[in-house]
């Protein structure tokens, strides 16, 4: 028996499955060379800070703006299909823009319209990546795939930023803009390669298309699940995006130095891989929204006594739990998502909480900068903490996220729904 049949429980021994993994290490490796050379791209010219806002602000509203049509197409078309179509886009767009590197300093009008179209491409691709793993693997081992797909993500979150900064260091942007594009048509070709076990969107002979299906406006309105899975998203992020984007740099600028905030995002990072992998190896959770509201007060706890626990090392464990909580925890509620929605909504759904995800950083840091200015950095972390423990904790009082069991759906005869 294989090695992978054991430890990942089935997905790994999915030849579709393989080749999704490598595709999303290989993007996920050229999008961190991309997020190092970018920066000194711009920076290295006279266009300074306000163009690379001006820059990251084109590809963020484009992002945005792009997410609820992905989830649209993804559930017309099929996820695999916009996938491979974003990916192909956003492979053109970065060797563009290497080639713009190669000539010369970049201006705003060469560099705005291919941050556009990669945060549309951005936009488009992410509701429709949630789509395809359950084309891909049964239903029992879904979670794991979830969890091993995650971690492929990570491991190159952690090795993209490496090798971009060489490239950069030795070379210029040029190179690690490069190995971003070849990253994009790796991706593209695995996609292409793809058979799903199971069609990725439902045709007209599949009971999900059968007109007295649910539709989506029904999930919207009635799928009570949906609404607090989206309340707790919004908070919970909008406390922690303004934690690690304001309020933990100032702490660290003040208390410790660079390095040590280095090592405390790459501790951030090596967690949220640990918290994968245990996902990983778990067996699946009967009751999701029990082990998620677990994990959120030790995501709390964690989070809560980052500046208490005596510097540097006392620090770095709290991140270390927080994280590692936060990685089991995105695991637990896609993998709820990706069961209880309707196979033909999926794309839809997930692009209304990739908005609740995503939407809030604009807000989240802006709040967080106004507060911390006046209360400082270290009381923001216990406040931050104790508002995400707090919401998962009022999301227990909902009988439709308390009782929810794994592999129940919206519609199905134990689903519990919103009253009208």
């Amino acid at each position: 028996m294989r090695w992978w049949r054991g430890w990942g429980g089935g997905p790994l021994a999915v030849s579709g499955f393989r080749l999704l993994v490598v595709g999303q290490f290989a993007s996920m490796v050229g999008d961190y060379c991309y997020a190092v050379a970018l920066p000194w791209l711009v920076l290295g010219g006279h266009g300074g800070t306000a163009l690379l806002g001006t820059v990251l602000a084109c590809y963020g509203i484009a992002r945005v703006a792009t997410i609820p049509l992905g989830g649209i197409l993804a559930d017309r078309y099929g996820g695999r299909r916009i996938m491979l179509g974003a990916d192909a886009v956003r492979a053109l767009a970065v060797g563009a823009l290497a080639a713009v590197s190669a000539t010369g300093e970049p201006t705003l009008l060469q560099l705005a319209p291919l941050a556009v179209v990669l945060g549309a491409g951005s936009g488009l691709f992410l509701p429709a990546s949630y789509t395809l793993l359950p084309a891909l693997l049964p239903t029992e081992q879904l979670g794991r795939g979830n969890a091993l797909s995650s971690m492929a993500n990570q491991f190159g979150g952690v090795l993209g930023p490496s090798l971009g900064g060489v490239l950069v260091a030795l070379w210029g942007s040029t190179p690690a803009l490069a190995v971003d594009a070849c990253s994009f048509l790796l991706s593209a070709a695995v996609l292409l390669g793809l058979r799903p076990r199971k069609a990725d969107r439902p045709t007209e002979n599949t009971p999900a298309a059968e007109p007295d299906g649910p539709g989506f406006t029904d999930v919207l309105r009635r799928g009570r699940l949906l609404h607090v899975v989206m309340v707790v998203a919004l908070v919970c992020n909008l406390a922690f995006t303004g934690t690690m984007e304001v309020a933990l740099p100032d702490w660290a600028h003040g208390s410790l130095g660079a390095a040590d905030y280095g090592i405390l995002l790459t501790v951030l990072s090596i967690g949220a891989l640990a918290g994968s992998a245990i996902a990983a190896k778990a067996s699946t959770v009967q009751q999701p929204g029990r082990l998620f509201a677990l994990l959120a007060v030790a995501m709390g706890i964690g989070l809560a006594g980052v500046p208490y626990a005596g510097g540097a090392i006392g620090a770095g464990v709290c991140i270390a739990v927080y994280s590692v909580a936060s990685g089991w925890q995105n695991i637990v509620v896609v993998t709820m998502l990706q069961t209880w929605t309707p196979a033909r909504l999926l794309g839809r759904v997930m692009s209304m909480v990739m908005l609740a995800v995503t939407g809030t950083f604009p807000i989240s840091v802006a709040a967080a900068g106004l507060i911390v200015h006046r209360i400082g950095p270290a009381p923001f972390f216990p406040v931050a903490g104790l508002t995400i423990a707090l919401t998962v904790a009022l999301a227990l009082t909902q009988p439709a996220f308390r009782r929810h069991r794994h592999g129940e759906t919206f519609g199905g005869p134990t689903t519990t729904v919103a009253t009208e």
